[in-house]
């Protein structure tokens, strides 16, 4: 990979991270910006043509403003459907974009920046810095829309007259909003790295704490493996030589053999456990400087082979069903430890459930993508926590049973593939992941 290529991949990584920050904290508050934005619109018409007339107002543009904020009422649906999982979130920032900076300046230059357009756009400036978390998107958004409303200020009027302060000193104001509301979200994003990397060593250092007790007993229960036959047979001929040995039941001989196969599946899951903890916790980005063309049925097929099922009801409920094969480009480490992170989710959850059951499939999502579907009839996720079960150190489990970074770092994973991954879910229903894939090469 070139050194450009590198960069530019870096950089839209970069953009897609601050997307994925910024839609995380906010998306669960669409729904109230939208019921703020239908109704203030006209609210403010009438307030600025009646009680405190402007020197321009326009009907058509609070209605057209008002119109394209209804979709927001229906967050929650949008959500469950394959269209909407795909283009809510720049749905959402075009909204932002049109709302905040590209409304409000061009009102403000409409009506000479006013001492009331003043203040309303500096409300807006402070409003966007709080609904949008990342920096990046914060000066991105205040740029791009300042912009297009200078144009179509242009377009329409192109003559400013000052009715309020003039812009040469309304200018640094609104850039000192705009520059110290973006350092401050900074702040709190390094804060975020600092929990992030105080709690990679605490991991590292238990995991290191941990592996070796681990590795003793899986080394001691291979040692009785090896030689419990011959002890069971010193035994057996000792019993038919008459010497004095306490009887054992053929039953207790079988148990034996069964504990140690227990012992050794759950030192290995343990040490898959912490390899996850790990891995999950310790990064923020991912290198792609390794990824390779893959096919999706072998990472399903070895993800099934190496994940540590404790017993053999559990590899029994999980069906892998109609895997059409795909290529794609990104790691098979990365992919199948997603796999292993739902499947280990998966069958936390359906643990006590009746019947049972995760299914595994691909749908052909156009002409350039690939989904890779995974469901479990479990109990499902509460609405208001499915918005943010991608978000890094997010649980909804009791404390102590989940970090809550498996799914933000499966999110990572996806997003440097240049993908997505979804969750639909009905409570007490279901609970179904979707893995989307740009393709790669050729699919069967």
């Amino acid at each position: 990979m070139s050194r450009m290529s590198l960069l530019t991949r870096r950089l839209r990584s970069r953009l897609a991270f601050s997307i994925q920050q910024s839609a995380g904290f906010v998306r669960s508050n669409m729904k109230m910006v939208g019921v703020v934005t239908i109704i203030g619109q006209p609210l403010y018409y009438l307030i600025w043509t009646t009680l405190a007339p402007d020197q321009f107002e326009s009907l058509a543009f609070r209605t057209i403003s008002a119109l394209v904020a209804l979709p927001m009422l229906f967050e929650r649906q949008m959500s469950n459907t394959a269209f909407g999982r795909r283009w809510l979130t720049t749905y959402w920032f075009v909204i932002l974009l049109y709302q905040l900076p590209f409304v409000f300046v061009f009102m403000s230059l409409m009506n000479g920046f006013s001492v009331i357009w003043s203040l309303s756009t500096m409300a807006a400036i402070t409003l966007l810095v709080v609904l949008v978390f990342d920096w990046l998107m914060i000066v991105l958004l205040a740029t791009i829309g300042t912009l297009l409303a200078w144009l179509l200020f242009v377009a329409v009027d192109g003559v400013y007259v000052a009715q309020g302060p003039p812009l040469n000193v309304l200018l640094p104001i609104f850039m000192f909003s705009l520059i110290a509301g973006a350092t401050f979200n900074y702040k709190t994003e390094l804060v975020s790295q600092e929990k992030l990397s105080a709690m990679t060593d605490v991991i590292a250092t238990m995991a290191h704490e941990l592996r070796t007790p681990l590795l003793g007993i899986a080394s001691g229960a291979r040692g009785l493996e090896r030689y419990l036959p011959a002890l069971i047979d010193g035994y057996k001929t000792a019993q038919a030589q008459g010497l004095n040995v306490t009887p054992i039941r053929n039953a207790h001989f079988r148990e034996l053999n069964a504990v140690l196969g227990r012992i050794q599946s759950e030192t290995h899951y343990s040490s898959v456990v912490l390899d996850m903890l790990l891995v999950n916790a310790s990064r923020t980005e991912i290198d792609c400087s390794r990824f390779e063309q893959l096919s999706i049925r072998v990472c399903v097929e070895q993800a099934m082979e190496r994940y540590p099922f404790q017993t053999e009801q559990q590899s029994d409920q999980v069906n892998v069903d109609g895997v059409e094969d795909f290529h794609f480009t990104g790691s098979q480490l990365l992919t199948v430890h997603i796999l292993f992170n739902l499947l280990k989710n998966a069958l936390y959850f359906i643990d006590k459930q009746e019947d049972a059951a995760i299914r595994i499939w691909t749908e052909h999502a156009g002409n350039y993508y690939f989904e890779l579907h995974f469901r479990d009839n479990g109990p499902g996720i509460k609405p208001e926590t499915l918005p943010r079960i991608f978000d890094r150190f997010y649980s909804d489990s009791p404390r102590g049973q989940s970090t809550g970074i498996g799914l933000a770092f499966a999110r990572l994973v996806m997003e440097s593939f240049d993908g997505q991954i979804m969750c639909r879910s009905v409570l007490g229903d279901f609970c179904e992941f979707v893995m989307i894939f740009p393709l790669s090469g050729t699919h069967e």
